[in-house]
């Protein structure tokens, strides 16, 4: 088969990598525009899935505009019997339905559930024992194509989606795979989802990162791991930002104010929430690194 891939960012690519690593013919990868950032905008960015694909002399392109008919010429001159779409945006009809096998995607959820552009924030985010990822055939709505096959994962009690994110880069590409061969020996039979499960992730935005300490322990817990490492749920301490990245639960009856701050200036400090505490273990305050709570209280004090 002739497969032209499609993504970004790393979570894409050991999914690339395990098809050249299997001998598929990988004849184009699409991958964003560089952008210049960085101090003062003057280092180009590339990404990461472009990155690697010319570290294997693969055949890159980068359009502005997945709809210009320039671009829609240059895929169609590919050739492609197979499309792979993982962790990409969101395709015209025109490239999607090109191949004459399709355009599959690898999606960070056990579909229907968490449909949209946050799947594993929002399974952390709502205390979730169970994720896993997805492939399936696209079509013009929104990750609801038939489902091609699934991977399960176990999310651990502590776990932050930052952990998950990486634990889930390995599964989606062992599952893309197993999609590529199952198709390639015409062994699968796509299956429609049933839409009494659908749930969504929405995009997350920062202004929604702020944490409310009137909810109960568990809930703030799950919220601050379900934005850990990025965007990070925060809070305020004197007036800046403090993102918190990692947590521990104390459920306890106090009478202290929710989002009151508590600490022994040595070892500890936990924020009341409306059935107990969050114990902060790492933290970041505006304007410093992030650190441990042990190493922020050598240079910090409550009074």
């Amino acid at each position: 088969m002739r497969i032209v891939f499609m993504g970004t960012p790393a979570f894409a690519v050991p999914s690339l990598d395990i098809l050249i690593k299997n001998g598929y013919d990988v004849v184009g990868v699409i991958t964003s525009t560089d952008k210049m950032g960085g101090r003062g905008n003057k280092t180009l960015l590339e990404s990461d899935v472009k990155k690697y694909a010319q570290s294997k002399g693969l055949n890159i392109l980068q359009p502005k505009n997945l709809k210009s008919p320039a671009f829609v010429e240059e895929l169609r001159e590919l050739k492609a019997d197979l499309q792979i779409v993982v962790a990409f945006r969101m395709l015209p009809k025109v490239v999607w339905d090109m191949p004459p096998i399709g355009t599959f995607n690898l999606h960070g959820s056990l579909l229907p559930k968490y449909r949209g552009a946050a799947p594993i924030n929002w399974a952390v985010i709502n205390g979730d024992q169970e994720t896993g990822v997805s492939t399936f055939f696209l079509k013009h709505e929104i990750d609801t194509g038939n489902l091609l096959f699934q991977s399960k994962l176990p999310i651990e009690e502590n776990e932050t989606v930052g952990e998950i994110h990486d634990k889930m880069m390995g599964l989606g590409a062992d599952l893309v795979l197993k999609t590529v061969k199952s198709i390639e020996n015409n062994d699968y039979e796509p299956k429609s989802q049933d839409e009494s499960l659908v749930s969504h992730a929405p995009k997350i935005f920062h202004k929604t990162c702020k944490i409310d300490f009137n909810q109960s322990t568990l809930k703030i817990h799950n919220f601050v791991r379900g934005l850990s490492p990025y965007p990070a749920a925060w809070t305020t301490l004197d007036d800046k930002k403090l993102k918190l990245f990692r947590t521990l639960k104390e459920i306890e009856a106090h009478e202290h104010e929710p989002g009151s701050f508590h600490s022994d200036n040595k070892s500890f400090i936990k924020i009341a929430t409306s059935d107990g505490y969050i114990n902060l273990l790492e933290l970041q305050l505006q304007g410093r690194k992030r650190m441990k709570v042990k190493d922020f209280l050598n240079g910090y004090s409550f009074e």
